[in-house]
C-alpha cells in the first residue's frame, strides 16, 4: 500500500474546512461513545480502513466498549445497543446509503423519539462529515498506520 498524496499538504484550505466541520460537530454535545459508534459503522459501510482503525481506537479510549465495537456491524441482532444507539445507527446507514432508499419516514420518526430537531441536524452533519472523511481517505490512499 502506498499513500497517493498527502491532502493536508497539497490542499491545506480543504483540510481546514473539514476540520472546521469536525470541530463544529465536537462542540455540539453529541454523546461521544455514540458518535464513535456511528463513525465506525459508516466507515465499515464505506470500506475505509484508515477511519475504521482510528475510530475503533478512539472508542476504546473512552472506556470498555469492546463488546459494542465487535458487534456494531450486526447491531440489529445484538442486544447490547440501546434504543437511541439503534436509532442513530440506522440513521447513519440510511444517510450513508441514501441512494438506495433515502431516509425512510420510519427511520426519521424513530430517531426523533430520542433527539430534538436541532440534534437531528447535528447528527446528520456528523454522519455526513465522516462520510466525507471516508471518501477523502479512500481517494488519497490512506491506510491504517500511514503517517501524515
Amino acid at each position: 500500500m502506498s499513500l497517493r498524496l498527502n491532502y493536508r499538504q497539497v490542499n491545506a484550505p480543504a483540510f481546514r474546512a473539514m476540520m472546521a466541520a469536525e470541530q463544529h460537530n465536537a462542540g455540539r454535545g453529541l454523546d461521544k461513545v455514540l458518535a464513535e459508534l456511528v463513525k465506525i459503522r459508516v466507515s465499515q459501510i464505506n470500506g475505509c480502513a484508515f477511519c475504521l482503525d482510528m475510530h475503533a481506537k478512539d472508542l476504546l479510549k473512552l472506556g470498555d466498549y469492546q463488546e459494542k465495537l465487535v458487534l456494531v456491524s450486526v447491531w440489529r441482532e445484538a442486544p447490547v445497543f440501546s434504543g437511541k444507539e439503534r436509532a442513530l445507527l440506522e440513521l447513519a446507514e440510511s444517510v450513508t446509503l441514501i441512494s438506495q432508499g433515502g431516509v425512510p419516514q420510519a427511520v426519521y420518526d424513530n430517531v426523533r423519539e430520542y433527539v430534538s430537531e436541532e440534534e437531528f441536524v447535528d447528527w446528520i452533519l456528523s454522519i455526513n462529515t465522516i462520510n466525507n472523511w471516508n471518501r477523502i481517505a479512500i481517494s488519497t490512499g490512506m491506510y491504517p498506520g500511514v503517517s501524515m
